[in-house]
């Protein structure tokens, strides 16, 4: 039990500082939500026996408001419970409530209904928005000051926003200072944070007295450049008497280490502890093509995989964190250099490495190789040249001129390309995968060279290296065989193969309830009450030749005359889809999640988006508009009178500067238009009637509402052969519709009636636009579920929970990102001895099929 009067938490040069201790700190993200409340505690644990201090918690508001005024924090959202696991579990926590956390999560946790609020200032000082955050901010932040480390709990520090600064915040001193009021109005009292996503400082924290910086870096593991970057931020921050806290950055622990010796205190890999979203609460986010849909299975190869697997990283985390362990407050308040010395390396390496200088004396060197090949490298001290062994993907950090005295060792530990793991009257521990030297020497006597062999896995390797009269035992383990502080645990691994299902039985139960409300317009999801979920839309086409479509999102299934049409995701860019002389038109608009991050390339991308099937319209006549632009001057060298071009067919040797096109278009007055840029190759701007709006060529359409259109101006940077045709459709908006809303609840609770069913085998093959209920038998036991087919979506349901959604291959579908596409999990405390599917086919080449359905062991 902590004792209250003597737990304290600062913040200084060293980093976070916890009852006085000075020591780097290492800190994997896990996330409560992302995982079942059952493995909560065993996934802490195994945290712990890597040897990690700390782990870092979001806390997604929309987690936990699941609907304006709505709020849940029992069972799996029971943050508190989880705070305190934590704690028993001897972690400290950095909390991160947001509002906006990103974290490739549903809205980045924004509600999705603030965006039905017209022109509410998302992540601004603007007072609904900050309004809607206190509310939130009033649930979850007395649990956070509750279980402040000063107050016997595990939060350490807690995190304001998330990379604000990649975000258009007009007034981000205004809007952190009215977070930082929140939290200390709440009591919080730890450290205030706020983390950088592109190093801009200031942009993060607004300059906010009481908010420190922190910063988040995601290299490419292999640059060469890790080194001088990091050291400019950790220069940064020392000028301010504050130390480099790295809040996200990769997860590979030879990255860590080069960050480690450029001067982090703390180092906080994200995603190290992978989990699911179970639920409908993935995101849209920006890396797909542009657009992509985040996967259930979340997981960037963190140590842990999302079912609870140790992975082969594990033993170089329990490595790294018994270095900084050994050399504790030494190591927190070195000072960082650029190294040197460190030459004639035989393979791919930093551009600059860099060297700490130890508090008390002594220097560590990181000397990367940066290939899957061995390597080696020379380094050059007041004893001479060393050569050293660097294998493959490795950081190797050289310990020279290390004090012993604070061990109860006798002299100097001159140079060691082992690393150090342990240190105590007893000895040296070291760890290596490769053969290694220590030099050690005592005063007046000349130092002593060691040549260590690397160890075989469970043979660790003793020495006793003798000076005079002065001895020193050393021992060499494999990193495999470094053990945690609270010593070995057994590994976690997969215990057997997959097995491929059959038992399905085909339920005659509905999957929707054909209950609908009329609407004028078709609305958007969230106005019906879907916040996640799917919205069924019906109307007349009766004489109508196409449909113009703006806006849809995210999955959408057409349908003419009870017939599949079109399944897309275009995240929110404007579709023509002939009609074809059908006379009614069906929709099934599912929503995979709102976007986490704003991107304008695509409406369906920026933050606070809405989903639904959008704006629907007939195109009631097209006109080419391609011709009659006048041509102006500014950058390019058009004359006056103004020449008169086609739409981008300037010719002139000023390429890139900027060129204006302008006409009049031959808009009625009455009616709404759609000006479409076809062959826009680069963004562009677009003035109308003087209003300036960029135009995407992932979305190259521009709105005109009525009276707009009189003077259009084009600008775009001048490139020969980049122009293309355009066209100005004259539009009608489409009424009477018929609306089910079918929230994620609805689709819940559809999952977990009785139903009577007939037995089917797989392959299970579907028509376009058919969909089912299907139960399937599982083995006992936590379980990764795999789909085969083609052309089939399928949603997985078990303990009144949507595990996730898998879309075989299609040539429609999106491309997925995060995770694995095709797996769900089954955790064993939710296996009851199947799962229930939604199975739903999609028009494309061939007929829908679930080809079959294997379920492969997990630990959990």
């Amino acid at each position: 039990m902590t004792d209250l009067s003597t737990a304290t938490v600062r913040l200084g040069p060293a980093g976070l500082v916890l009852d006085g201790l000075e020591e780097a700190l290492l800190c994997a993200s896990l996330f409560y939500f992302r995982l079942p409340r059952e493995v909560w505690e065993a996934r802490l644990a195994q945290v712990r026996a890597t040897g990690y201090h700390a782990i870092d918690v979001y806390l997604p508001w929309n987690f936990h408001e699941t609907a304006p005024g709505e709020w849940d924090f029992a069972g799996r959202r029971d943050v508190a419970a989880f705070l305190d696991l934590a704690h028993e579990a001897g972690l400290a926590v950095v909390a991160r409530p947001g509002p906006y956390i990103c974290s490739e999560w549903d809205g980045g946790a924004l509600p999705s209904w603030l965006g039905l609020e017209t022109e509410i200032g998302l992540r601004q000082a603007e007072p609904r928005f900050l309004g809607h955050v206190r509310a939130w901010f009033d649930r979850a932040m007395p649990i956070l000051a509750e279980r402040q480390w000063g107050r016997g709990g595990a939060v350490v520090a807690v995190q304001l926003e998330n990379e604000l600064d990649f975000f258009d915040t007009e007034d981000r001193h205004a809007y952190m200072t009215a977070l930082r009021d929140m939290a200390v109005g709440h009591g919080i009292d730890v450290p205030l944070i706020a983390c950088a996503g592109q190093g801009d400082l200031v942009g993060a924290t607004g300059g906010v007295e009481g908010i420190a910086p922190a910063f988040n870096f995601y290299p490419d593991d292999r640059s060469a450049f890790v080194e001088p970057e990091v050291r400019r931020y950790a220069d940064l921050v020392a000028e301010r008497g504050l130390p480099l806290l790295v809040t996200e950055t990769n997860r590979s622990h030879t990255t860590l280490r080069r960050l480690l010796v450029s001067g982090a205190t703390l180092l906080a890999p994200y995603l190290q502890a992978s989990g699911y979203d179970l639920g409908y609460t993935p995101s849209v986010g920006n890396w797909g093509d542009p657009g992509g849909f985040m996967t259930h299975d979340y997981d960037f190869g963190g140590y842990l995989s999302p079912v609870g697997e140790a992975r082969p990283e594990t033993a170089e985390a329990r490595v790294l964190t018994a270095f900084t362990r050994t050399l504790g407050p030494a190591l927190a308040k070195a000072r960082t250099t650029e190294a040197e010395g460190v030459h004639s390396v035989s393979v791919a390496t930093s551009a600059s490495p860099s060297r700490l200088v130890l508090d008390g004396g002594g220097t560590v060197t990181g000397v990367p190789n940066l290939t899957g090949e061995a390597g080696t490298a020379s380094v050059a001290t007041g004893l001479g040249e060393f050569a050293i062994a660097l294998a493959p993907h490795s950081c190797a950090l050289i310990v020279q001129g290390l004090p012993l005295a604070g061990f109860g060792l006798p002299g100097v530990l001159r140079f060691a390309s082992a690393d150090l793991v342990g240190a105590d009257e007893s000895g040296l521990r070291f760890a290596s995968r490769v053969p290694s030297t220590v030099v050690f020497s005592t005063e007046g006597e000349t130092p002593i060279v060691a040549e260590l062999d690397a160890p075989a896995v469970g043979e660790p390797k003793r020495y006793t290296v003798q000076s005079g009269s002065t001895a020193w035992e050393v021992v060499v383990m494999h990193p495999e065989d470094v053990h945690a502080p609270d010593g070995p645990v057994e590994p976690t691994g997969v215990t057997g193969e997959p097995e491929a299902l059959g038992g399905a039985v085909r339920l005659a139960l509905e999957t929707r309830t054909g209950s609908t409300e009329a609407h004028e317009l078709a609305p958007v999801s969230e106005a019906v009450g879907v916040l996640r979920g799917r919205t069924h839309y019906a109307t007349s086409v009766e004489g109508i030749a196409e449909l113009l479509i703006e806006g849809a999102g995210d999955i959408v299934d057409l349908a003419f005359d009870g017939v599949a049409a079109q399944t897309f995701a275009r995240f929110g860019a404007t579709v023509r889809v002939p009609v074809a002389g059908a006379g009614s038109f069906e929709a099934v608009v599912e929503t995979w999640g709102h976007a986490n991050f704003d991107d304008t390339r695509l409406p369906g991308l920026a933050i606070g988006s809405l989903r639904g099937l959008g704006r629907v319209w007939s195109v009631a006549a097209s006109e080419d508009v391609s011709a009659l632009w006048t041509v102006e001057g500014g950058d390019q060298w058009a004359g006056d009178p103004a020449p008169l071009r086609s739409l981008g067919g300037w010719s002139s040797t000023r390429i890139g500067r900027p060129a204006t096109y302008r006409r009049s278009l031959p808009v009625d007055g009455t009616s709404h238009h759609a000006l479409h840029l076809d062959g826009l190759e680069r963004p562009c701007e677009v003035a109308v009637d003087g209003a300036s709006r960029t135009v995407s060529p992932n979305d190259p359409w521009v709105h005109l509402a009525p009276g707009e259109g009189r003077d259009v101006a084009v600008t775009m940077p001048h490139w020969p052969g980049s122009g293309g045709a355009a066209a100005l459709l004259r539009l009608d908006a489409i009424r009477d519709w018929q609306v089910e809303p079918q929230p994620d609840t609805a689709l819940i609770g559809l999952a977990g009636r009785e139903s009577a069913g007939d037995t089917v085998a797989f392959p299970l093959e579907l028509e376009a636009g058919e969909e089912f209920w299907i139960d399937v038998l599982v083995p006992a036991g936590g379980r990764s579920l795999r789909f085969e087919g083609s052309q089939v979506r399928v949603s997985a349901f078990a303990h009144g929970e949507l595990l996730g959604r898998v879309w075989t291959d299609d040539a429609n579908r999106p491309r997925f990102t995060g995770g694995d596409p095709g797996r769900l999990w089954l955790p064993g405390a939710w296996n009851t001895g199947g799962v229930r599917l939604l199975v739903r086919g999609t028009i494309g080449d061939g007929r829908p099929v679930l080809s079959g359905m294997t379920a492969a062991p997990t630990p959990e």
